[in-house]
């Protein structure tokens, strides 16, 4: 394996972080944080420039984006031959070996390919021809875990080639055992939570609790975020691995100073509470807690919204939950109840505190009975959702209390 390539450390190279749709200017406030410069919202995701440092951090830190690409080239591209030219002239020599492995994204069509699966086998036969012309032989295909994953989209007439620094997509933490009926995937739930400011929350000390958490998902993400854990300490495969320009110095560096920070933010963690009514829900968030090393300072426990009691004394936090939509789960009909209950929760248990509710039918949203102060739009899957966040005060709800009238 050649050495490293070190001039990539200091040189200001050109990234693009993808994110779900209405998660973009979340993603790129976390660039920012994270020190890249440049950064621009785009649709899809966020351009920034760096060092490699920064692509690594923001592999290892971003915690609503869903994958780090780091484009090589543009060219035009009217047709197959085209898109196998410009992809067989670009030097795959100081990327890959040809003893190594890849795999090939393609996203896109235009009017001469409109089969994904076509652009990603010509892109990987110019690649592959491309090493067997230099070293006479070339590199196999791993569709699981390669050792350069390339990333291909096409756009009318325009081909850009890109690498796949994360391999997978990040919501692939490494801590998920158990699912629930229908879970967040990891980044959207960040991405939720950083909306809702539970960073700064978390910091003053607030408490975070989720009355319908399934298998855990918002209440482990919010955990993470609070301890200072990187999302991505617990990923083994990463797509750098076997890049011929991967600084394994760099990265084990990034990796200790990680390490670090989750350990002194284990210490640092506020209450945080999860509630569900099913019992094989609370033993999957148990068993995924456990596994995201944050079982420590988090509280699940078997309890429906009747009898979801918060500590008394707790200070006052942040309450996010995603309760069934319907058009997966159930009936509407049968989910208003369930969401004027939701309300009355709120209005008893969380006095003081923000609360952000997910919610993919504005009339299930009125259900609640409080005003809410902000709406974000997003999608989680193909289904078109909304954020309501609220200020759990008297003046925001609408209705007296079901509860109390009966």
């Amino acid at each position: 394996m050649p050495a490293p390539h070190r001039t990539q450390r200091t040189d200001k190279l050109q990234f693009f972080a993808t994110a779900a749709q209405g998660l973009e200017p979340v993603v790129a406030e976390e660039l920012r944080g994270l020190g890249a410069q440049q950064v621009k919202e785009a649709r899809g995701g966020a351009t920034f420039e760096g060092a490699l440092a920064v692509a690594y951090q923001a592999c290892l830190w971003l915690r609503a984006a869903n994958r780090v690409l780091y484009p090589l080239t543009r060219f035009k591209c009217s047709d197959a031959q085209s898109l196998y030219a410009g992809v067989q002239r670009m030097p795959w020599e100081n990327d890959l070996s040809p003893d190594g492995t890849l795999a090939v994204d393609f996203t896109g069509s235009n009017a001469a390919i409109t089969n994904t699966q076509y652009g990603a086998q010509r892109v990987k036969d110019a690649v592959v021809d491309r090493l067997r012309e230099k070293f006479g032989r070339r590199p196999s295909v791993e569709r699981q875990h390669p050792d350069l994953r390339i990333h291909c989209h096409l756009h009318r007439d325009i081909a850009s080639v890109s690498l796949d620094l994360s391999g997978d997509s990040l919501h692939l933490r490494g801590y998920r055992r158990a699912g629930g009926t229908a879970p967040l995937k990891e980044t959207l739930a960040a991405g939720l939570l950083l909306k809702c400011g539970w960073q700064k929350i978390a910091a003053a000390g607030g408490s975070f609790a989720d009355p319908m958490c399934g298998s855990g998902t918002l209440v482990i993400e919010a955990a993470l975020m609070a301890g200072d854990a990187a999302p991505g300490l617990l990923r083994e495969y990463w797509g750098f691995n076997g890049w011929l320009k991967h600084d394994r110095r760099l990265w084990e560096k990034l990796i200790t100073e990680a390490r670090r920070r989750q350990a002194a933010g284990r210490g640092r963690m506020p209450v945080i509470l999860g509630y569900d009514r099913d019992a094989r829900s609370i033993l999957g968030a148990q068993e995924n807690a456990r596994a995201a090393g944050v079982a420590h300072g988090l509280r699940f426990e078997h309890r429906d919204l009747t009898h979801a009691r918060l500590p008394a004394g707790l200070q006052p936090g942040l309450m996010v939950t995603n309760p069934p939509y319907g058009e997966r789960m159930g009936v509407m009909e049968e989910l208003g109840p369930l969401y004027a209950l939701l309300g009355d929760w709120l209005r008893q248990q969380c006095a003081g505190w923000q609360a952000g509710v997910i919610v993919a039918d504005a009339a299930l949203g009125k259900q609640l009975g409080i005003r809410a102060r902000k709406m974000n739009a997003f999608h989680n899957g193909p289904l078109e959702c909304r954020l309501l966040q609220f200020d759990i005060k008297p003046e925001w709800f609408m209705r007296s209390s079901a509860a109390a009238e009966t």
